[in-house]
């Protein structure tokens, strides 16, 4: 008996602070047992809540360089003036894929770029978006409290993010969590019949015929 072997797909999300990524994803999860969350790298120290393995794989700054210098990671970036990296390990995903599962990335317009070089025909990327400018700005006023400069600094860097949403396959509109959350998952179920993802439909098909 012939059967289609489907291969994984990258499922990345991405979104300004504040436009319900994070929000998306965890409900996403919580409803697809085939669907499992990419781990980053980073060498940061944990925050209090936060479990090795779980929310981040936290490192050396010499582990990290060492991963680069052996190609181990599909994307990465220095942020806060290069004091902190993080990446996302690549045996992980490829292992993954290749077993069929789909894995969902939390990163933004430049991981985007960097994981779809190196995994082209897995990546399906989806840019979330919020209502307006005005409504960005109530969420992060709520989320970082009344500090003017805090609030005009992400705002600065949400409208940058934006400026890259047209490098994504799909835009989500975040205006109700609920349905922005039912559009994503429709993409992600479009994604796992696209028929470049199908191994072995040719001798599928011959069979039928």
């Amino acid at each position: 008996m012939t059967h289609i072997v489907r291969h994984g797909v990258c499922l990345v999300l991405s979104a300004p602070s504040g436009a319900g990524k994070t929000a998306i994803t965890d409900r996403l999860l919580a409803t697809d047992s085939g669907l499992q969350r990419s781990v980053s790298v980073t060498t940061r120290a944990p925050r209090p809540h936060e479990i090795d393995g779980v929310h981040y794989h936290f490192i050396t700054q010499t582990a990290f360089q060492q991963a680069l210098r052996d190609d181990r990671l599909l994307e990465w970036a220095y942020v806060l003036q290069g004091t902190q990296a993080y990446g996302t390990p690549s045996e992980p995903v490829e292992t993954a894929l290749a077993a069929g599962r789909d894995v969902i990335f939390d990163i933004d317009w430049q991981g985007h770029r960097q994981l779809r070089e190196k995994l082209p025909a897995a990546v399906v990327s989806v840019f979330i978006l919020p209502p307006d400018l005005g409504t960005l700005r109530d969420r992060l006023v709520r989320r970082a409290g009344d500090d003017p400069a805090e609030i005009e600094r992400r705002m600065q860097r949400a409208r940058a993010e934006i400026s890259h949403c047209a490098e994504f396959d799909h835009v989500v509109v975040n205006d109700d969590l609920a349905v922005a959350t039912d559009a994503v998952r429709s993409v992600l179920t479009a994604a796992r019949s696209a028929t470049g993802r199908l191994a072995g439909l040719e001798t599928f098909l011959g069979v039928l015929g």
